[in-house]
């Protein structure tokens, strides 16, 4: 306050002097304004926090800038990731439709699951990507699912809405993303099959002799700990608006949650390598629920 005061001071006393030479016009009165101003910054200055460092040590340079500047345009400029199945649909499309095919539409989890190991001789169609979100499969929907022409779409998402991997969202917005999907292949005559979100864990614990390593990154668990960034709570809520609206929609609810949750509400230790993702005994799991959905449809 004492500082304020005299610097107010100081620049009406610039003022009263900088009257006294009117004759010299109101160039000469910014002139000396600013010349008090600069005086008063000067004082302050000083007491204010040091920026300077006494030691340079900046952080790490990431290799190859150029390179990752270049991924990153090209990845905003497919930012719904349209390209990843365009050749593989064209592909397609130049078979016979098969009368009982099935889209499985995802995220990481769609993804990394391995479709034909899990449901051999049965015409299903793997269509997830990883990091994904449901405004970025909402665009997807009609190149990569109705296009196909499929007897019905299984949606498993929402985990990364919660974890904000597009941005933040609410779960009005996330839920109308669902309603979107499901509205659009039903016009088409697709049936629909929502997902529950699975579980989550702090801490995985490999499953012995069953292989935990996610593909593509060996035994290392991620750092991140998955409670912070997808909140048990906000799965649970999502997962019973899920189940609700399926019931209204007359879309089928899978219950993956319940095939690999245990007591505390978590992944079950053995399930996930990453406290995310399930691995192969986790798939095993989750298998047989997606069958028993698909054959009550007689797919």
């Amino acid at each position: 306050m004492r500082m304020r005061t005299w610097f107010y001071l100081r620049v009406v006393g610039a003022i009263k002097m900088a009257a006294q030479f009117r004759e010299f016009g109101m160039c000469r009165l910014r002139s000396v304004l600013g010349l008090a101003l600069v005086a008063e910054v000067c004082v302050v200055v000083p007491q204010a926090v040091a920026q300077l460092v006494t030691d340079f040590k900046p952080p790490a340079q990431q290799c190859c800038l150029p390179g990752i500047a270049t991924r990153l345009s090209n990845a905003l400029q497919d930012w719904n990731q349209l390209s990843r199945y365009y050749d593989a649909n064209h592909e397609l499309l130049q078979q016979a439709a098969d009368p009982k095919r099935v889209v499985f539409m995802g995220d990481s989890i769609t993804d990394l699951w391995d479709i034909a190991k899990s449901f051999p001789g049965k015409p299903y169609v793997n269509r997830g990507i990883g990091g994904q979100t449901t405004p970025q499969m909402l665009v997807r929907m009609y190149p990569d699912v109705i296009v196909l022409k499929p007897a019905a779409v299984v949606i498993l998402a929402g985990t990364n809405d919660i974890a904000r991997n597009t941005g933040p969202e609410t779960l009005e917005q996330v839920e109308q993303n669902f309603m979107a999907m499901t509205e659009l292949a039903q016009a088409h005559g697709i049936k629909v099959l929502l997902c529950s979100l699975t579980p989550i864990s702090d801490n995985p614990v490999p499953a012995p002799g069953r292989g935990n390593a996610m593909p593509g990154r060996g035994n290392a668990l991620p750092r991140v700990k998955q409670s912070e960034v997808r909140p048990p709570a906000d799965i649970l809520r999502l997962n019973s608006w899920l189940k609700t609206y399926a019931e209204k929609s007359n879309a089928v609810y899978v219950d993956y949650y319940s095939a690999v949750v245990d007591q505390n509400g978590f992944f079950r230790q053995g399930l996930t390598y990453d406290g995310l993702h399930p691995n192969q005994a986790g798939y095993d799991l989750m298998a047989p629920v997606i069958s028993a959905a698909l054959a009550k449809l007689g797919l």
